[in-house]
């Protein structure tokens, strides 16, 4: 399994021969300019954590690019983007289903959904993949929550990747707390630096988790990781 992070929180994931796109938003940050062209990304899935125009701004572009590529959702954001000619497979908190890719499980997150034009998101939520393998927590925006502590019970993450900007979504801090509640040594943060107001101090971040016992992986736009 290959993860490639394409800037604020979308994620590219290559596994089991299929390419999962997640949370795109690729044109409308800054940081991403010059450095990921949202044009030659291919996708077999669109996974989407909620409705925020941070988190979807380019997937019907991604999809236009890649014809039969399925969005997975919650049930109100694959019923929107159904309404414009993008097949989606809708989830729910607690579901899960075997894809051709691997097992996708949507659990909690606490935050907001809404659409860039008001309409109704549906709740948000995040994933668990188990492909390859291995097993990764992606958790969308969200608060740290006690909720986290059930998801080693389904199946233990070999890596989670949270957000860590603070003001919208919990901090480094929480995200810390959050490892521990994963049963995990070590994460991947995003959603961070995108904008002034989720700016972040990376070497204090680190410290954060080292003291801790945790190892937080700053990346850079583009970066890979491999499991």
């Amino acid at each position: 399994m290959k993860i490639q992070y394409l800037g604020h929180a979308s994620l590219l994931i290559e596994t089991n021969g299929k390419y999962l796109v997640v949370d795109p938003f690729i044109t409308g940050n800054p940081l991403a300019s010059g450095k990921i062209d949202a044009d030659k990304i291919p996708a077999d899935y669109i996974l989407v954590t909620h409705a925020h125009q941070d988190h979807i701004l380019d997937v019907e572009r991604i999809a236009s690019n890649n014809p039969g590529a399925k969005l997975i959702s919650n049930f109100e954001i694959v019923n929107y983007f159904g309404q414009r000619g993008i097949a989606g497979h809708p989830m729910n908190h607690g579901g899960s289903w075997h894809f051709d890719f691997g097992r996708l499980t949507y659990v909690n997150a606490i935050h907001t959904s809404s659409f860039p034009d008001g309409s109704y998101g549906g709740q948000p939520g995040g994933f668990v993949l188990e492909s390859a393998g291995k097993t990764v927590y992606i958790a969308g925006d969200t608060a740290l929550t006690e909720d986290m502590k059930i998801i080693p019970l389904m199946a233990k993450p070999d890596i989670a990747i949270l957000p860590i900007g603070d003001n919208f979504t919990m901090g480094y801090e929480s995200a810390a707390v959050a490892a521990d509640y994963l049963k995990i040594d070590k994460v991947i943060g995003y959603h961070f630096d995108t904008f002034e107001l989720i700016k972040i101090e990376h070497a204090k971040a680190i410290e954060t988790f080292k003291k801790a016992g945790k190892e937080l992986i700053l990346p850079e736009i583009g970066d890979v990781f491999e499991l």
